[in-house]
């Protein structure tokens, strides 16, 4: 007898069907982008945004390319946000040991205390830290954005990775002190590992908030030498020096690189989610 198939419920087709849905109408964005980047200004007059174009019209996207340096700006963009993820991670892991695992005293008020950072608008704080990178000699440097985006990123990796950590298995961290491990050796070889899955998904969000990051790169980064791939498309379309078609190539190769991240470390980030971060 041949095995009969399950039967799916129609509550199911109806949810997959919502989903198919709802993945066009948010792929479309990054679809017609594309389309655009490709067509000549000519077609884009005659045959609208959604047209298909008649082959790969590749001006646009050279002409932005060497209009802003865009390998400058790329290299900018990839220092800054992987900077700024690898030292965000690290702080709130020291952070969160402390505060988790160590229990220190004022514990709740200080992961109150990063609730409240977390809530901060970044308006409010232009001016003190436009005030204090003028004092340090920071202004207008990719270290004053690192060091800026690694405290905002690490209070909100520390409030999460504090509650995680709370959680942490006592008697593993018992048997490590008794065979002679100190603090060090067991953040090192116990707890970092054991929390791997969390810690790369703390590391793949805070590269992608940082890599959109707009407004902050916009006060700190005035030269044209320091500028962000966000930062030279807003001025650049300030200036209203592109056409609709420059414009989309502008628009796609800013994306590109944030997808491809994204695509690369896919698995890693449905595997953090789906696992979580202590078994």
């Amino acid at each position: 007898m041949s095995a009969e198939r399950p039967v799916r419920a129609p509550g199911r087709w109806a949810v997959l069907a919502a989903l198919a849905v709802l993945a066009v109408v948010m792929s479309s964005p990054f679809l017609i982008v594309t389309l655009n980047a490709f067509k000549s200004p000519a077609e884009y007059s005659s045959g609208g945004p959604l047209s298909l174009p008649k082959g790969l019209y590749l001006d646009g996207i050279i002409d932005f390319w060497n209009r802003v340096d865009f390998g400058e700006k790329l290299w900018n963009s990839l220092l800054i946000s992987g900077a700024v993820a690898i030292g965000a991670v690290v702080l709130s892991v020291l952070n969160a040991y402390a505060l988790g695992i160590g229990r220190v005293r004022g514990r709740l008020w200080i992961l109150v205390l990063f609730l409240v950072a977390n809530t901060l608008p970044q308006e409010s704080l232009v001016y003190p830290l436009y005030y204090l990178s003028k004092e340090v000699g920071l202004y207008d440097s990719k270290l004053a954005v690192i060091l800026i985006f690694t405290v905002i990123q690490a209070a909100f990796g520390t409030y999460l990775l504090s509650s995680v950590l709370g959680q942490f298995p006592r008697e593993i961290l018992e048997a490590a002190s008794i065979d002679g491990a100190g603090k060090w050796r067991a953040l090192s070889r116990i707890v970092v590992p054991i929390s791997r899955p969390t810690l790369s998904v703390l590391l793949i969000f805070f590269f992608i908030w940082t890599w959109n990051e707009f407004f902050l790169p916009l006060i700190f980064l005035i030269s044209n030498d320091n500028q962000t791939v966000p930062v030279a498309l807003g001025v650049l379309q300030g200036e209203k020096m592109m056409d609709a078609t420059m414009s989309s190539a502008s628009a796609l190769l800013g994306i590109v690189p944030a997808v491809a991240f994204f695509l690369i470390f896919q698995r890693t980030l449905t595997r953090g989610v789906t696992v979580g971060a202590i078994k």
